[in-house]
């Protein structure tokens, strides 16, 4: 395979100015500056520059993947992670690399105007240089998306399952949205760590948010109200509405002696009363 020739290398070595010049204009150009400030597009640049010097003089596209590509894939792993976290997509991402084909072609065109035959192998080589690092970057900026969804996926399911103190020995967990494996884990971690933090004696599940109730959604309510039995509390599911009572007759669903009510404020009474707690109104 054709390597890069030590003109081309030291074109490279020479042109870093210019070659930033024309880059910053096409990448202005195209709109993959977004979200991004001008000094820190001007850093990545000249880092970059000095890495692909670096790769040019070691023997181009091949030296990517050996120990001596180390630094600048680990360059382009932050920079993939860092576009990410600002909302680029992965088009404008792996643009970064492969808008500088056209000034760099520019260069080789001039420098190389006499000996066509040359050229034509310089383009190709730096051409695939280019390529294996755009590449690169793409497929560790779609790793670096999968992270970021994971995590808010995460984050939206701990938002989603607010345990709420509603006296004093009584919790309440309102349900809003479709139970499943994951989520029904994340109920359960918090309603029995808050259970331990607050010493509370009764946990109420509302599931008036639920839009159905299956054989697989009762399961997972069934395991959080053993986890919570195993903890020494005790648990009341509110939100049983007709349709849902009518589904789980329909399913032949057991609930195992669960204590069911109708709505949160008659599952908050019942608890009061199970801790010998009277609410009165106010004589005026």
């Amino acid at each position: 395979m054709a390597a890069l020739h030590q003109r081309t290398v030291n074109l490279l070595k020479k042109s870093d100015v210019e070659l930033a010049v024309r880059w910053m204009a096409d990448l202005e150009a195209s709109g993959s500056t977004r979200n991004l400030k001008v000094d820190d597009i001007k850093q990545q640049m000249a880092e970059f520059l000095r890495l692909l010097n670096a790769i040019a003089n070691d023997g181009g596209s091949q030296t990517v993947g050996s120990a001596q590509g180390d630094e600048v894939r680990q360059f382009l792993e932050k920079l993939s992670q860092q576009r990410a976290l600002v909302g680029q997509d992965a088009q404008q991402t792996a643009y970064f690399i492969f808008s500088l084909k056209g000034p760099l072609f520019a260069l080789l065109q001039t420098e190389y105007s006499d000996d066509a035959s040359l050229l034509a192998e310089q383009l190709w080589e730096l051409s695939q240089l280019l390529d294996t690092l755009g590449m690169h970057t793409i497929r560790t900026y779609q790793k670096s998306r999968e992270a970021v969804i994971k995590r808010q996926q995460e984050e939206l399911l701990e938002l989603s399952t607010p345990v709420v103190k509603l006296w004093d020995g009584v919790l309440a967990l309102p349900m809003i949205g479709t139970l499943d494996s994951q989520r029904t884990q994340v109920v359960m971690e918090s309603l029995l760590q808050r259970i331990v933090d607050t010493g509370s004696e009764i946990a109420i599940i509302d599931i008036t948010g639920v839009p159905t109730v299956d054989t697989l959604v009762a399961q997972h309510l069934l395991k959080t109200v053993t986890a919570i039995r195993l903890m020494g509390a005790d648990c009341i599911i509110s939100g049983v509405r007709p349709q849902i009572a009518q589904t789980i007759v329909h399913l032949g669903l057991d609930l195992q002696g669960v204590v069911t009510k109708a709505n949160l404020a008659d599952a908050l009474a019942l608890a009061l009363r199970r801790l010998g707690v009277t609410v009165a109104k106010a004589s005026v």
